[in-house]
């Protein structure tokens, strides 16, 4: 079983705070049943993504109550989760990601998970991913009994990212803050995954809201303060869309889902109104022209996400 297509997927990883990386205050629990419900009405939008830290568990526990009240999950749409480590002990063994799953499960009501991606692996060694009862192996046993459908990885460094692949047990990827406007650190990545057939998912198009607006609305991009290189690369984009009469935000959500080897983008929503303004977004032409200029636009590697010599 592989992910379906979708252009977009909708991320919940910012309703409720979880780690310190998260910004702006909680949304309600209403606000985000509500969205939930929009979704499994959108025509477009079929995809919603989650994961069981997320919120500390209430990500999934909103997303399941929506469940309930809609009657179900509507056919064709999708709830992908992660199977997470224990973010109090740090714990990422076979036993806790087992305990992850049933977690998942029962919060959304789900006997079985469609697509499950292993959450942050660069958080573990690569033997204790692989021991005989590590991660990697329980959510192996865990597809080979249909609790979980479709196994991918999601984490940072791209080097690793590819690394998993190469192991042949994941068939999705999800890649973060290195694929924008201001950072091509995954592009090797993306490569290397369509050409082996991965379904790739591009997160964080805009850094964290660092590329959303021009001077831009935070001095932070994806986990930590924007290098210098970064706001060039920013700026110098910035003034192609604005001689191009685009938003650089349009711009750098067509960056993701107008890229060939990219088959959905996630894009993080926090109530209703962000899948109405998602949409709009969409609708702005941005021809490919303008975006010819944005991908050769000239990026620092220093500054981006992973170390350009990591790859090799």
């Amino acid at each position: 079983m592989s992910p379906p297509p979708a252009r977009i997927a909708a991320g919940s990883g910012s309703w409720v705070h979880w780690n310190p990386a998260s910004v702006g205050d909680d949304v309600s629990r209403s606000d985000s049943i509500d969205l939930v419900l929009r979704l499994f009405a959108d025509p477009e939008v079929r995809v919603l993504d989650t994961a069981n830290n997320y919120g500390f568990g209430a990500s999934e526990e909103r997303i399941g109550a929506a469940i309930r009240e809609h009657g179900g999950v509507p056919e064709g749409f999708v709830i992908q989760t992660k199977a997470d480590r224990d973010m109090r002990t740090g714990d990422f063994s076979g036993a806790r990601i087992r305990q992850s799953l049933d977690e998942s499960r029962s919060r959304l009501g789900l006997d079985t998970l469609p697509v499950v991606y292993l959450h942050d692996p660069e958080n573990i060694s690569w033997d204790e991913a692989f021991a005989a009862d590590g991660p990697v192996a329980a959510l192996v046993e865990a597809k080979d009994v249909g609790i979980i459908g479709a196994l991918g990885v999601a984490g940072g460094p791209s080097a690793l990212m590819r690394r998993y692949l190469d192991t042949g047990h994941f068939t999705a990827l999800i890649t973060h803050n290195r694929y924008t406007i201001a950072d091509r650190s995954a592009d090797r990545l993306l490569d290397h995954a369509h050409a082996g057939g991965v379904h790739v998912t591009n997160a964080s198009p805009y850094g964290g809201g660092f590329l959303t607006a021009w001077p831009p609305p935070t001095d932070r991009y994806a986990y930590g303060v924007a290098a210098p290189s970064i706001r060039r690369t920013a700026e110098r984009a910035a003034a192609l869309c604005s001689a191009a009469g685009v938003p650089l935000i349009a711009a750098a959500l067509a960056f993701s889902t107008q890229d060939p080897r990219i088959d959905r983008t996630i894009i993080g929503m926090r109530t209703a109104a962000d899948l109405d303004a998602t949409h709009e977004l969409l609708a702005v032409p941005v021809d490919a022209a303008l975006l010819d200029a944005l991908r050769t636009l000239e990026s620092d590697p220093r500054g981006w996400q992973d170390p350009v010599d990591d790859w090799l």
